[in-house]
């Protein structure tokens, strides 16, 4: 998801839209919104140019205060051109953007970096140019991978289905799908980002996951001998529960970056969602070249401490090997105690806790 996927989007969406040039959009409402095709057109160009707007003056808390108009007798051929040049503007900052770069955008954690901008611009130009065909009448259908992209990223918590884009029309409910309710509210999501003192945990979307388990970067810039394997291991089950619909974005895996460099250097995660009684399980490696640092105690307190603010999270716990010296050390330092004996017992009997490995618990 990047520059390219943003123009391939928008020339996709200026082919559909050119055989109606000759028509007045502004008399015709768009098709399940309350505005005009000529007023969502608009907002497609306002939207792409917004974006592209927040990530290159790296916006922190609002949107650049501007807003797009057009000059007085601009033509639907001219209007596309607009969306045209919009997109190539977006286009043009997320391939210049640095990759650890992020900027304002409300939902649901306050920002998004370059390929969350992409993605929410490939979003906003397929769907409202489908609202606009079904209202004019003229057939549309976007790239498939164009709509698996969106999904992967921007809709993590939703489950794929056995094609892209009806399931992205259905997602944002637009349509139908066997076997499922329809929508009738709907978010995307941009990933979590939690800060800590010197790294930064990055949350990992389900397209970077399927890079990882298949053995690729995930698109970040690891340091040598990264990933490790239990960051793809990870990855690999956050995928199985993606493909399942069973995914919290929220309770995922997380890469360790250091803003300095911005190279990654290690992995952290939950095992899954918090269970009825809030106990939620967390897990961690990082790449043998920066270990003895200190990231691993600083990126698990900063988890921890992001979890259990949560009204539904009362435990975090971690399982450990008996002669994994330097994992105990972490847990302690980040302000995990050792189970009691009891305590121990009754997570193996209880919970499927696999034998032989030590319990470590910090409460709410």
């Amino acid at each position: 998801m990047g520059g390219d996927q943003v123009e391939e989007a928008v020339a996709s969406c200026v082919a559909a839209l050119r055989p109606a040039v000759d028509r007045d959009w502004k008399e015709v409402k768009a098709a399940g919104l309350t505005w005009s095709c000529h007023e969502t057109a608009v907002h497609i160009a306002d939207d792409l140019v917004a974006y592209a707007a927040n990530l290159a003056g790296r916006a922190r808390d609002a949107y650049v205060p501007f807003e797009l108009t057009l000059d007085e007798g601009t033509d639907n051929t001219g209007l596309l051109h607009v969306v045209e040049t919009t997109g190539a503007l977006l286009a043009a900052t997320v391939r210049t953007a640095p990759p650890g770069v992020r900027a304002f955008h409300p939902y649901p954690f306050g920002s998004a970096d370059r390929v969350g901008f992409a993605a929410m611009g490939v979003a906003e130009v397929l769907l409202h140019t489908h609202d606009m065909t079904q209202a004019l009448g003229l057939p549309y259908e976007p790239p498939a991978a164009l709509a698996e992209s969106v999904l992967a990223w921007l809709f993590p918590h939703i489950q794929p289905g056995p094609a892209s884009w009806p399931a992205l029309l259905w997602a944002t409910g637009r349509g139908e799908l066997p076997g499922r309710a329809p929508v009738t509210e709907w978010r995307w999501r941009n990933n979590l980002v939690i800060p800590a003192e010197r790294v930064t945990l990055t949350g990992i979307r389900p397209a970077a996951a399927d890079d990882l388990r298949l053995g690729g970067t995930g698109g970040f810039d690891w340091i040598d001998g990264g990933p490790y394997e239990g960051t793809r291991e990870a990855c690999s089950y956050l995928m199985k529960a993606y493909e399942a619909g069973a995914h919290r974005p929220e309770f995922g895996v997380f890469a360790l970056v250091r803003p300095e460099d911005g190279r990654a250097i290690g992995g952290i995660g939950f095992h899954g969602a918090p269970d009825g009684e809030g106990r939620v399980e967390i897990g961690y490696d990082l790449v043998a070249g920066a270990r003895g640092n200190g990231y691993a105690t600083e990126a698990l307190r900063a988890l921890t401490g992001w979890a259990l603010a949560r009204e539904d999270v009362k435990l975090v716990f971690l399982t450990i090997e008996h002669d994994n010296v330097s994992s105990h050390g972490v847990a302690t330092r980040a302000g995990f105690t050792r189970a009691t004996e009891e305590e121990t017992r009754i997570a193996h009997a209880e919970h499927g806790m696999e034998a032989g490995l030590l319990l470590y618990l910090r409460r709410a």
